[in-house]
């Protein structure tokens, strides 16, 4: 019996218990094609899939379907085929607990007990076209401390778009120079075109107002970590997000991440005209979310699970608003003392203005053993090495890689560390 196209890709994804994503991935098309293929052959935009793309289904596909069929994490959250990361839209709920697996498994490298060189002999191409420390730094310290080498340019100034080179160029020709690259870009958009002309693995470092996926795959790390270490499940927890919600990438990407958890009351406080954009606000209201917008920041840490504060984004103003940010919108130690309980957590993505008069998350909390910004801040080394050794395909060795350190570090980082916070 002769079945129809449709029918023939859905029993191939159903033999092989895959989902659309990694079949688009091993197929090298992107989901929209694939989409076109599975329509019904009487549909409005449905495309006759290629011979060739059958044959390769049969040939190499189908025939192993007598032997477990290991799809790999950096299989599950392809985009277009391609092995960049550009948004956590790319994760559900079981792609992003795999890739805490592998952060875990960083961990013994990030803390100095041990070393790894699974990335030997690749180089990784960091383009900051916009000004960051930690972003770069920790890019750079994460793919180092797995083997690997790294090359640096900083700005604009420093880079041949001084003089007038399209992104398109620029990406073409440092693929092919490096094994990876991490952009960052002041224009939202921005990656996701350097990624198009290029093969090699692209990864989002912050693209302007857009996203920032690194960063808030650490921020969920440092809830979840936090979270074990006090015995409570991020489902069904509330959390509060407070500064510039229109602006901030991070809390942008973070949200989203957030929404694939079930149950959570989140509330949202910022000053006039930065507020959360409706469409975000819209795509993290599922699973029996609730977001709310609160006029009172008090109300909003009424026995709250998390406090996530952010600066302003002042650099993305296309007019001056100096006078936004008032005490009114401070996280201090008098707020979080009143209304928070003693196992809420404070975070806040850096850098923050500890400037007089800056309002931004306060100075005071620093020997509170809630503040847990600098754990946050040192969990995005294991982050970032997870996201090189997903997307470079090398996940798989780290456990056989792993040799002991031959150097002494101190039991703390820094003076102000938490006593249960031993490195």
């Amino acid at each position: 019996m002769i079945i129809s196209q449709q029918e023939f890709l859905f029993s191939v994804i159903k033999k092989l218990n895959i989902t659309k994503n990694i079949l688009a991935a091993k197929l090298g098309v992107n989901l929209c094609t694939l989409d076109s293929w599975l329509l019904q052959e009487d549909s409005i935009g449905f495309l006759r899939m290629p011979g060739a793309i059958e044959a390769f289904i049969s040939k190499h596909l189908l025939c192993n379907t007598g032997n477990v069929i290991k799809y790999s994490l950096r299989d599950s959250i392809a985009i277009n085929g391609k092995n960049h990361l550009l948004s956590v839209d790319q994760f559900n709920r079981d792609s992003l607990e795999d890739f805490f697996r592998v952060t875990d498994s960083m961990k013994p490298i990030s803390r100095r007990q041990k070393v790894s060189r699974i990335l030997e002999g690749a180089v990784l191409g960091n383009l900051f076209f916009e000004a960051s420390t930690r972003t770069r730094v920790s890019f750079g310290a994460a793919f180092c401390r797995l083997g690997g080498s790294v090359c640096d340019t900083t700005g604009f100034t420093f880079s041949s778009m001084a003089k007038g080179e399209s992104i398109y160029d620029t990406s073409r020709v440092m693929g092919g120079y490096v094994d990876i690259m991490v952009v960052r870009h002041p224009e939202q958009g921005s990656v996701a075109e350097f990624s198009s002309a290029t093969n090699i693995p692209v990864v989002n470092g912050g693209d302007g107002p857009g996203e920032h996926p690194s960063q808030a795959l650490l921020d969920l790390y440092t809830i979840r970590t936090e979270f074990s270490r006090l015995g409570k499940s991020i489902d069904g927890s509330c959390v509060v997000m407070v500064g510039d919600l229109k602006y901030g990438r991070t809390v942008h990407s973070l949200l989203k991440l957030l929404s694939l958890y079930k149950g959570l009351k989140i509330s949202l406080f910022s000053p006039p005209g930065l507020e959360m954009p409706d469409n975000i606000v819209n795509y993290a209201s599922v699973n029996g979310n609730h977001i709310d917008i609160k006029s009172s920041l008090e109300e909003g840490l009424d026995g709250v699970d998390v406090v996530y504060a952010t600066r302003v984004q002042k650099e993305r103003f296309e007019n001056p608003m100096d006078e936004c940010f008032d005490k009114r919108f401070q996280i201090d130690l008098s707020k979080i003392n009143s209304k928070c309980k003693k196992d809420t957590i404070v975070m806040h993505p850096l850098p923050r203005d500890s400037r007089p008069g800056a309002n931004d998350l306060s100075t005071d909390l620093n020997n509170d053993i809630r503040l847990a910004i600098f754990r946050q801040a040192d969990n995005g080394i294991p982050v970032r090495m997870a996201i090189f050794a997903i997307l470079l395909g090398v996940d798989h060795l780290i456990d056989n890689s792993l040799k002991d350190v031959q150097w002494s570090l101190p039991a703390y980082i820094g003076p102000d560390d938490s006593p249960f916070y031993c490195l």
